[in-house]
């Protein structure tokens, strides 16, 4: 069942990777919502918690990634927001 985890926790990674990388190339946070990045970087450091207190190795790589992807949009939206 890991492998499965694993297939997921890359599938999931592996799909929001290209938003951060347009995001760092294009400078364009306009289409970027900050209470969803705020939701979903609290709800994926959950998810870290979780993997880490149920010992699922497929869980925390995926997540510890997606952390950071996700902490990237959010630094990126503060920086780059039009004031």
């Amino acid at each position: 069942m890991e492998i499965v985890g694993f297939v997921a926790a890359f599938l999931t990674t592996a799909a929001f990777l290209p938003q951060v990388y347009q995001t760092w190339k294009t400078k364009d946070v306009t289409s970027l919502s900050m209470p969803m990045l705020t939701m979903f970087f609290v709800g994926i450091i959950l998810w870290l918690i979780y993997g880490i207190s149920i010992n699922s190795p497929s869980m925390i790589v995926a997540n510890s990634i997606t952390v950071i992807s996700a902490f990237m949009l959010v630094y990126f939206k503060i920086k780059y927001a039009k004031k």
